[in-house]
């Protein structure tokens, strides 16, 4: 009987544990052209958060990014957040940043004002997106650039994505299909 019991309150804490997922606060943040995002545009979508650069052998991944965007635009929003964190490679400023995705890539989907996605300056949003005592679900550490962030409609942490994981990969994918 005590084995029994022990593995209930097992199963109790993990079920307790699987259910703190807290929701996203919806953080202040401006886009690329200087105005508040409207987090109500996005009710009922996935999020898809990725710390972009216009200089990294990550940039290419734009390309599988506006191809996601295009696919699933009725369910999924993403939200490119430009950083100059790993390797300055995003330096460029607010209209550079905007040409050369739009020229190169011909990316649609949002753009923010440039962040800081780590450390001291760290922006509101990625301490959510990075904490677990925060997001409710896990600890993670933004490694370089195009990390991926998934939030789901209910505005609870999926999961995250290093920056090797092709945009279009399975792993981000099933969650639309």
């Amino acid at each position: 009987m005590k084995l029994f019991d022990s593995l209930a309150n097992t199963f109790k804490k993990v079920d307790q544990g699987m259910s703190r997922a807290t929701e996203m606060p919806l953080f202040e943040i401006q886009s690329l052209q200087g105005s508040k995002i409207d987090w109500s545009k996005f009710e009922g979508k996935y999020l898809l958060f990725v710390n972009v650069a216009s200089a990294c052998g990550f940039t290419p991944q734009y390309k599988g990014l506006q191809k996601l965007y295009d696919t699933y635009k009725e369910q999924l929003e993403i939200i490119g957040l430009p950083c100059n964190q790993f390797g300055a490679q995003e330096p460029g400023n607010a209209d550079e940043i905007a040409s050369f995705c739009e020229l190169n890539f011909g990316v649609s989907f949002t753009l923010t004002e440039k962040i800081s996605v780590k450390g001291v300056n760290q922006h509101p949003l990625y301490k959510w997106l990075t904490d677990a005592h925060e997001n409710g679900i896990k600890n993670s550490s933004v490694k370089w650039n195009f990390q991926k962030y998934l939030v789901g409609p209910d505005r609870k942490l999926i999961d995250y994505y290093y920056s090797t994981t092709d945009p279009l990969s399975k792993k981000i994918t099933r969650h639309f299909e």
